[in-house]
């Protein structure tokens, strides 16, 4: 037989290789664990060890997932010496990065779904989070840290939480805290190549309470992902390209995690058209926030401002000498800005330029200049108006003309539902990529509801009789006895079916009546398929019935017969907090703003919180309110226009508001209602109030107002907040705080209290002489008993004088 192997021909090195290793078992190489600071030697890995015990019998723990550290091959050896200096070198260098790396800190609880807890159930459970990666971040470093809680009765050696990013797994966590302790783990070393622009973190957690068969419908299966759980990026601020085609960036990061902060620069003479173009530049970037934060500021000094912040520069160069100190694409010449020509800009001609404050590192500055108000008023049209700005590029744009936009239909709102009465699904646009409503279908036996955002139009009266025509379709193979179809309206059950057939069926249709009384115009239709497998859980052989067969669609062509007038009763607030009336027509071109002559810097913040809330809460083609002192506003506009005033009482601008009835601030730190006057010599409060136009009764004016600059500062936190702006109601409202700097995350840091000052409040309407005699009776129903026995009276009365009158006639024929 042939030998394996001939030991005269094996190495000596190798047997004394293969001796050593069989003596001393403990020197073969290992992967090494990291912590937060270095990786742990093979000295301390006996102590590292008890140290890591003791911390897991601790309440709160926190586990370090690392990766493996590649050990070098002996063969390499001699190899990597000669290489040892170039990967010193680039060792220092990635450690030097590591220290310059800035470090934020992105919690779970900014989300709107986590509240105190997102909430894993069931034997196989997700949730997921999404997060966006900032265009001016290098990241070089990206950890997550999970605090977590579960059931006590999970049964550890099954149960195990792991982490996504991006569908990719990044950690995982075994589930065996006792008590329901609080555990945390630190997921390291994450890739940052790993990011997109839009990212998601899913969580996946498998949940057994028994070592041989867990029930799924168990209800102690849940684990906990803690509001303070968070993501930890270490990240390097990139150059700022300056380029109109990547306009709004970089003044204004959709991306951006954190608050965009965005600093005007106050011209030498604050003038109606500086207010003017600045408002509708905040309004516009309150369309480019939507739900984002928006941080908004003044300066005189472009020398303050911070690297993190958005330099805004508005006027021309004997408006702003600030211009003369930037280093621009474009020269100056005393008060003239000079074309690439090196001629003057014609005064009707806007000037463009994106810059920076320093050469490098600088703060980026938006100028929206000319040598003229007109062509100010240009430039800034040129950015509220979508289709128009996507024709710039480069860092200096020239706006020559810009045409005048049709201002929509008063009740065209593109967020809402259409204003015609009939219409279908598919033209009820979606919050995410404001296309219509495609066919949604959902698998499983516990699936998420198909939600609908059914936003009524703010003037809709509802009358009897709307409905909703369902069409729907559902798969094979589920239980008819257990599955049904139901329709929710905010919460409150409407309508439903039976899912009969266990062979499924196509296209069928429910129709569903939409009560006029919880029609909203921040409605939410939900259409939930519960879908059951025939197999019941088989306990005895742990078996659970296969549910991803399991479909229902919810089809496009779904259509709604709605009855409903405009019709609409004002002063109230709760209807600004959907934009109306000022929001009608949505570019709101109704609208006109009126400051102090002289405005404090209070009143010019106040007016671009009103004017970046406006531009949240609308959405057109275009911006055209306008701001006017009390000396520049016309009459037309006083007659024709919504109207807001905005300043302390002593300047307001239409003191005829303090002479309306109800609750009002008639004198210096003075308060007058029908119930009598009192003197508040330290009134800090504010003062929102909605009263009736003395000029026209289908209009309104708004007064933002206080006794003093704190007061008004407390209203703009409430215009500018939206768990406060949110609140508003009836039609006045005081605004105090007991605190010096309060904070509007703080839920006890402002009193808001609603008044009810109107003594009667008037009806805008476009309705016939039926509908209007209808409501009449609806709201004044005990007029309709009243009226019977009038009528009555009266017809017994015209019966007896005929018959009277009949009589009277026979007699003398006799």
């Amino acid at each position: 037989m042939k030998p394996l192997f001939h030991p005269d021909k094996i190495s000596t090195k190798a047997i004394i290789f293969t001796f050593c290793l069989l003596l001393f078992p403990t020197s073969l190489p290992s992967a090494q664990a990291r912590n937060e600071e270095d990786l742990i030697h093979d000295s301390s890995q006996k102590s590292s060890y008890f140290y890591q015990q003791q911390r897991y019998s601790e309440k709160q723990q926190t586990i370090l997932l690392a990766q493996v550290k590649k050990p070098k091959a002996d063969s390499q050896d001699q190899e990597d010496t000669s290489e040892d200096t170039g990967e010193d070198t680039k060792d220092k260098k990635e450690a030097a990065d590591a220290k310059n790396l800035i470090t934020y800190n992105l919690e779970f609880n900014r989300s709107p779904i986590v509240g105190n807890r997102l909430r894993l159930r069931g034997l196989n459970a997700e949730g997921r989070l999404g997060f966006n990666r900032p265009r001016g971040w290098k990241i070089g470093k990206l950890q997550a840290l999970i605090k977590f809680q579960h059931s006590p009765s999970l049964y550890a050696n099954r149960s195990n939480l792991t982490v996504f990013i991006n569908d990719t797994a990044v950690g995982s966590i075994s589930l065996n805290r006792k008590q329901s302790q609080v555990g945390q783990v630190l997921i390291n070393n994450i890739d940052p190549k790993l990011l997109q622009d839009y990212n998601e973190i899913k969580f996946v957690a498998q949940q057994n309470s028994s070592q041989q068969c867990t029930d799924p419908r168990d209800p102690n299966l849940w684990t906990d992902i803690l509001p303070d759980s968070k993501l930890i990026f270490g990240f390097q601020r990139q150059p700022v390209p300056l380029n109109f085609s990547r306009y709004p960036y970089p003044f204004f990061d959709q991306l951006g995690l954190e608050t965009n902060s965005i600093v005007y620069v106050q011209p030498s003479q604050v003038n109606q058209y500086w207010l003017t173009t600045a408002a509708r530049l905040q309004a516009a970037f309150g369309r480019f926030a939507d739900f984002r934060p928006i941080k908004t500021s003044l300066v005189s000094d472009i020398k303050s401002v911070k690297p993190e912040q958005r330099l805004v520069i508005i006027g021309t160069p004997s408006e702003q000498p600030a211009l003369t100190s930037l280093k621009l694409p474009l020269s100056i010449t005393g008060t003239q800005i000079l074309d690439i020509n090196q001629k003057p800009v014609p005064e009707d001609t806007g000037v463009l330029i994106a810059a920076t404050t320093k050469e490098k590192g600088g703060t980026p500055v938006l100028i929206a200049t000319g040598n003229g108000a007109k062509g100010v008023a240009k430039a800034v049209q040129f950015l509220v108006q979508p289709d128009l700005r996507k024709m710039g590029t480069g860092s200096v744009v020239f706006v020559n003309q810009v045409k005048e936009v049709t201002a929509p239909e008063p009740r065209q709102w593109p967020r809402y539902i259409p204003e015609e009465n009939n219409f279908r699904l598919s033209d009820i646009r979606t919050p995410l990529n404001n296309e219509g409503f495609g066919d949604v279908t959902v698998r499983g036996s516990a699936t998420a509801p198909v939600t609908i955002d059914f936003r009524t139009l703010p003037d809709d009266r509802f009358l009897r009789g709307s409905s909703m025509n369902l069409v729907y379709s559902y798969g094979p193979q589920l239980n008819p006895r257990t599955s049904a179809l139901e329709v929710l309206l905010d919460g409150r059950y409407i309508g439903g079916t039976r899912l009969t057939s266990d062979s499924g069926e196509t296209r069928q249709t429910l129709k569903v009546d939409l009560p006029a009384s919880l029609l909203q115009s921040n409605s939410q239709l939900q259409v939930f398929f519960r879908m059951n497998p025939k197999e019941p859980f088989d306990k005895q052989k742990c078996l659970s019935a296969a549910d991803q067969q399991l479909v229902g669609t919810l089809h496009a062509d779904t259509s709604f017969e709605l009855k409903r007038e405009p019709s609409v009763q004002l002063p109230d607030l709760k209807l600004l907090q959907f934009g109306f009336p000022f929001a009608a027509p949505q570019d709101l071109s109704r609208t006109a703003i009126v400051l102090p002559q002289n405005p404090s810097n209070t009143d010019i913040l106040t007016l671009l919180a009103l004017s970046e809330r406006l531009g949240r809460l609308s959405q057109a083609e275009s911006i055209k309110f306008q701001v006017y002192t009390p000396e520049s506003i016309p009459d037309s506009v006083r007659k024709n226009e919504h109207l807001v005033g905005i300043g302390t009482r002593d300047k307001f601008p239409f003191p005829e508001v303090f002479r309306s009835t109800g609750f009002n601030l008639s004198q210096a730190f003075s308060r007058v209602s029908a119930q009598g006057t009192i003197q508040t010599p330290q009134d800090s409060q504010g003062l929102i109030k909605q009263i009736v136009s003395p000029w026209s009764n289908e209009r309104i004016i708004l007064a933002l107002t206080a006794q003093t600059e704190t007061g008004l500062e407390r209203v703009r936190q409430v215009v500018e907040q939206d768990p406060l702006f949110y609140q508003l109601k009836q039609d006045t409202v005081l605004v105090g705080s007991d605190k010096n700097n309060p904070s509007p995350y703080e839920p006890d840091a402002y009193q808001l209290e609603f008044i009810r000052s109107a003594p009667s409040k008037t009806r805008v309407e476009n309705t016939n002489l039926l509908s209007k005699t209808t409501r009449l009776l609806q709201e004044n129903w005990l007029l309709l008993p009243i009226g019977i026995v009038g009528v009555s009276l009266l017809l017994y009365g015209i019966v007896q004088l005929y018959l009277k009158r009949l009589a009277g006639t026979e007699r003398n024929e006799l």
